[in-house]
C-alpha cells in the first residue's frame, strides 16, 4: 500500500529551506492527521519552524505552500493559520485502496514485521475445579484477540493456557470432596459440583478451624507426590478440562499448551537456588524474601518458612522455562490488573538475576468485571458462567431470528456465530483498562455499535456481491480494472479513507496490546459502508461504474472480515 503521508513528507522535505533546518524522520513525525477531514487529510504544523526562520507560523504556512509543486497523489495543497493541509486526489486513494485490497484479500493489513520472531501469550488460565465464569471472559478474549493480530503481523506465537492448577486451595478441594463428596455428581456436573464442595469448606471452616490445618496437609501430601491425593487432583484437573474445552470450542479457541502451575513444580528449586548463589534471598522468619523496597516494589516473599513455594516462584520458573524453550521475542500476559505488583517484582528479580531478557516479559492488565450486585465470589458461590452466557447469547439471538421471520436455512449458526460474536465485540469493543459491571441487557443488545451490527454489515456487503456474482468474480480476479473515477463522492471518500488506515490501526492495536482499537475501526468501517450504500446506487447499467463500485464494495467486506476474525468474531455471509 502507498505511503500518502510518505508523499506529503517528500514534498515538504523538496523545499530547500526545509531541508537545511530539519532532518527527514522530524517531517515525516511532525505530519498529523486532522480529525476534521475540512482541514485535510494530512496537516503539516508549523510551530517549531517560528524560532528558525523569524516568522510567524502563519507566513511560513503560506510561504511553503508557495514554494510546493503540484502533483497527482494531491486534489489541493492549502494553508490554514499556522498548518499546511494537503488534500489527497480522491481517484488516487481510491484506486490504490481497492488494487491493494483485492490484491492482499485475506492478507490486508498484514506486514512482515513479525517474521522469524517469536511471542508466546499466556491468556484465560481458569483455576481447575472452579467455575469457567465471566471473570475470565476478559483475559480468554483480550488474549485470543493479541494473539491473532501478532500472528498477522507474522510472528510466530505460542498460546499458553497457564491453568490454576496448585496451591493450598487443591488441598481444601480434596478434603472437601473426601467428607462431602460424590464421585456420580461430580461426573455428571464436574464444576458446579466442585464448586458446591468448596462452598461448603469454606462455610464449615468458620465453625471448624481444624479443616484449614487438614486442607494444608493434604495439600502438603500432594507436593509430595502421595498417590491417593494426586489420583483425586488428576481426576479434579481432566474433568475441569473437559469443562472447559466446551467453552474454548464454542469460541474457536485451541491452545499450543495446557502447562499449568503444576508444570513447574520441579523446576523452581534450581531457579530458587540460583538467587540465593546471586545473594538475592534474605531470611525472614524462616521464610526467603527479596527485598525490593528501594525499587517501589516492596517484599516479595519467595518461599514461606516451611519451604513451600507461591505463585511468584512459579511465575518466574515459567518464564526462564520459556525463555529456554521458546526463545521468545515476547513473552507476554494477559492477566488483570490487580496482579500488577505482582508482574513488577518477578520481572525485577529476572532482572537482578541478570538476564536482559527481563524486559521482553510484559504484563498486559485489565480492568476487573463485577457482577451488578456486587463483586463475584468463588467462596460464596456467586459467580456466572461463561458458557450459561454463551448459550444464553444464542438463544435470545435465534428468537429474534425467528420473530423477525428470517428466511434462511441455517438459524441454529448464524445464531451461534451472531450470539457468540456480540459477546465478544462487547467484550473487546471498550478499552481493557476500564473495569465495569456485568450486564445481561447489555452484553446481549444488539443495537447501536455492537458485534451483530457490524456482522449485518458484512452480510449486506455480502449480498450486493451475490447479485452481480459475475461482475464480482471478474473484478475479484483481477479481470478487469476499476476506474476511480466513479468512487470520488463523499461517502465512497470517505469509505476508502477509512479502509486506507487498516493496516495502520492492526499496528497500533498491536503496539498498545489494545483490541478495542481495531473494535472500534471496524465500526468505523461497517458505518462508511452503510453510508456509502444508502447515498449510491451501485448496481447500474453502466459497466465501468457498476465494477468499480463493485471494487470498493469487495475491499470494505474484505476490511471487515479481516477484522473480525483477528477480534475472533465470526463474519457471516448472510444474515
Amino acid at each position: 500500500m502507498k505511503d500518502f503521508k510518505k508523499t506529503v513528507a517528500d514534498k515538504i522535505f523538496s523545499i530547500s529551506s526545509i531541508k537545511e533546518n530539519m532532518v527527514y524522520d522530524s517531517v515525516y513525525d511532525s505530519i498529523e492527521i486532522p480529525v476534521d477531514g475540512k482541514m485535510g487529510d494530512y496537516a503539516f504544523p508549523c510551530f517549531k519552524l517560528a524560532k528558525v526562520f523569524r516568522k510567524s507560523p502563519q507566513a511560513i504556512a503560506e510561504e511553503l505552500r508557495e514554494s510546493i509543486e503540484g502533483s497527482d497523489d494531491f486534489g489541493s495543497i492549502e494553508n490554514e493559520n499556522a498548518y499546511l493541509n494537503f488534500y489527497l486526489n480522491r481517484e488516487s486513494l481510491a484506486e490504490e485502496v481497492v488494487r491493494c485490497v483485492i490484491e492482499e484479500n485475506e492478507s490486508y493489513g498484514s506486514t512482515d514485521i513479525g517474521k522469524n520472531r517469536k511471542v508466546v501469550v499466556e491468556f484465560s488460565s481458569p483455576n481447575i475445579a472452579k467455575p469457567f465464569h465471566i471473570g475470565h471472559i476478559r483475559s480468554t478474549l483480550i488474549g485470543y484477540a493479541i494473539n491473532n493480530i501478532y500472528e498477522f503481523l507474522n510472528y510466530d506465537t505460542v498460546k499458553i493456557n497457564h491453568l490454576g492448577d496448585y496451591g493450598t486451595q487443591f488441598g481444601k478441594m480434596i478434603v472437601a470432596y473426601r467428607r462431602w463428596g460424590n464421585r456420580e455428581e461430580v461426573e455428571k456436573a464436574p464444576i458446579q459440583t466442585l464448586l458446591s464442595y468448596y462452598t461448603k469448606f469454606h462455610e464449615e471452616s468458620e465453625t471448624d478451624p481444624t479443616l484449614e490445618d487438614e486442607a494444608r496437609e493434604a495439600f502438603a501430601m500432594l507436593e509430595q507426590g502421595a498417590a491417593e491425593e494426586t489420583e483425586i487432583w488428576q481426576w479434579f484437573r481432566d474433568e475441569s478440562l473437559k469443562e472447559f474445552g466446551r467453552v474454548y470450542k464454542m469460541l474457536g479457541i485451541e491452545y499450543d499448551s495446557f502447562a499449568g502451575e503444576s508444570f513447574y513444580s520441579d523446576k523452581m528449586q534450581k531457579i530458587v537456588d540460583e538467587m540465593g548463589e546471586k545473594n538475592l534471598l534474605v531470611e525472614s522468619e524462616g521464610a526467603q524474601i527479596v527485598d525490593l523496597e528501594k525499587y517501589g516494589y516492596g517484599i516479595a516473599l519467595i518461599t514461606k518458612k516451611d519451604g513451600s513455594t507461591l505463585y511468584i516462584t512459579r511465575d518466574i520458573a515459567a518464564a526462564f522455562y520459556r525463555k529456554e524453550t521458546y526463545d521468545f521475542y515476547k513473552n507476554l500476559y494477559i492477566v488483570g490488573n490487580q496482579q500488577i505488583l505482582h508482574f513488577q517484582q518477578w520481572i525485577k528479580i529476572v532482572e537482578l538475576m541478570g538476564y536482559d531478557w527481563a524486559k521482553d516479559c510484559v504484563h498486559i492488565p485489565f480492568g476487573l468485571v463485577s457482577l451488578e450486585d456486587g463483586v463475584m465470589s468463588t467462596r460464596a458461590g456467586r459467580v456466572v458462567f461463561l458458557e450459561d452466557v454463551l448459550l444464553k447469547a444464542i438463544e435470545q439471538t435465534k428468537n429474534i431470528i425467528e420473530e423477525k421471520n428470517v428466511t434462511t436455512d441455517n438459524v441454529d449458526d448464524i445464531a451461534r456465530a451472531v450470539g457468540i460474536g456480540a459477546v465478544i465485540f462487547n467484550e473487546l469493543s471498550s478499552s481493557r483498562n476500564k473495569d465495569y459491571i456485568f450486564s445481561w441487557d447489555k452484553v446481549l443488545s444488539f443495537d447501536g455499535e455492537t458485534g451483530p451490527y457490524v456482522q449485518y454489515s458484512h452480510a449486506r456487503a455480502a449480498s450486493v456481491l451475490r447479485k452481480a456474482e459475475s461482475d464480482t468474480k471478474r473484478v475479484a480476479e483481477g479481470d478487469v480494472k476499476p476506474d476511480a473515477k466513479y468512487l470520488t463522492s463523499q461517502s465512497a471518500y470517505e469509505l476508502a479513507k477509512i479502509i486506507y488506515i487498516m493496516p495502520r490501526i492492526i499496528l497500533e492495536a498491536a503496539e498498545k496490546y489494545e483490541p478495542s482499537v481495531l473494535a472500534r475501526h471496524i465500526v468505523d468501517v461497517a458505518q462508511a459502508f452503510n453510508k456509502f450504500y444508502q447515498d449510491e446506487y451501485i448496481l447500474v447499467d453502466d459497466e465501468e461504474e457498476r465494477l468499480s463500485k463493485l471494487a470498493l464494495v469487495i475491499a470494505a467486506k474484505t476490511t471487515i472480515s479481516n477484522g473480525l476474525k483477528l477480534l475472533g468474531v465470526e463474519a457471516p455471509e448472510r444474515m
